[in-house]
């Protein structure tokens, strides 16, 4: 099972700007075996949230092999041809190391941040993945959409990745579902998708009908995860941690159908998370396998845990990894 590590960018006053922690965590990733390391994007967050392109680019110079990887930058709120030539010269910097990640966005606040009008937001989204894809792989693009306009526009250079770097999608509704078979090259799923949701939605993903020029039909699982020496251990250092994120999470989903899972107790939570002791993490790991899972990506530093246990559920992966 190929592990993604999902990076903490939250900031505050005593580490702004310094990425030094996450430049560790990456790095020992690198050296444990993980295939990517993943990042998010936030805005409007008051401690603070590193930026996320800026963030990966960073990460790029100081890391050698890993994968570069997001989950997700928020398609709707970036002009599209500005991403695309971004993105695209962060896999030249790290020679071929990128896969893009996106979601539609649920703020109403990030969207009003940044003058777009949220209804709009799947038709922004599609143009945005459109116009990624042709940029990337096209000698000569021109596109008359309903936001973006381009005549006989180029990127040079292109990325590395031949025909170009892959492309992730998130969301949870069967329309998000045949957009991302149509559009892109792999699915991530939320990291409170219940594991009883995960195989008809795999399947249901997997039945649409792939896009034109689309590469394959990726699952990526994002989970919660931390490993220690005893499932207890485990527990002890990341419930305090977790919950405060999830208490953040009910205000920040308000508007979502899924807040209620913030709420949910311990069990239910480490019911579909990657959490425990070795062999329960490699248990769970060996169980997303078999609903087709092509890769899990592991959340495991919320807002308050310390490196040094974060470090150590990094290293104790490596091993589940090395078998």
């Amino acid at each position: 099972m190929r592990l993604g590590l999902y990076l903490n960018l939250y900031g505050g006053e005593a580490d702004r700007p310094s990425l030094e922690d996450a430049v560790e965590q990456a790095r020992l990733a690198e050296q444990a075996g993980f295939e990517w390391i993943v990042l998010g994007e936030r805005h409007l967050h008051r401690p603070g949230y590193h930026e996320i392109l800026t963030s990966l680019t960073w990460l790029a110079a100081h890391t050698e092999r890993i994968g570069l990887a997001t989950a997700g930058i928020v398609a709707p709120l970036y002009q599209p041809v500005v991403l695309a030539e971004t993105l695209a010269h962060i896999d030249v910097l790290s020679g071929g190391r990128l896969t893009a990640g996106f979601v539609l966005g649920y703020r109403p606040e990030e969207f009003a941040l940044y003058g777009v009008t949220q209804s709009e937001r799947v038709a922004r989204f599609e143009e945005c993945m459109e116009l990624l894809t042709r940029l990337w792989t096209e000698d000569e693009v021109t596109f008359k959409g309903r936001f973006t306009q381009v005549d006989e526009a180029f990127l040079s250079p292109r990325p590395v990745q031949a025909p170009r770097p892959k492309l992730w999608n998130g969301g949870r509704v069967p329309a998000a579902l045949e957009r991302t078979a149509r559009m892109c090259d792999g699915w991530t799923t939320s990291f409170n998708e219940l594991d009883a949701d995960l195989p008809p939605k795999i399947d249901e993903y997997r039945s649409h009908e792939r896009g034109a020029g689309t590469l394959g039909a990726e699952v990526i699982v994002c989970r919660e995860g931390y490993c220690a020496p005893t499932s207890q251990q485990a527990r002890d250092v990341l419930e305090e941690p977790l919950r405060g994120l999830y208490d953040a999470y009910t205000g920040w989903k308000r508007t979502s159908s899924d807040a209620a899972r913030y709420t949910q107790g311990w069990d239910e939570i480490a019911d579909r998370s990657v959490i425990g002791s070795p062999a329960r993490c490699a248990e769970r790991l060996e169980n997303y396998a078999a609903m087709g899972a092509d890769g899990v990506v592991l959340r495991i530093q919320p807002p308050g845990m310390s490196q040094a246990d974060t470090l150590r559920s990094i290293e104790a992966f490596g091993h589940v990894i090395s078998g």
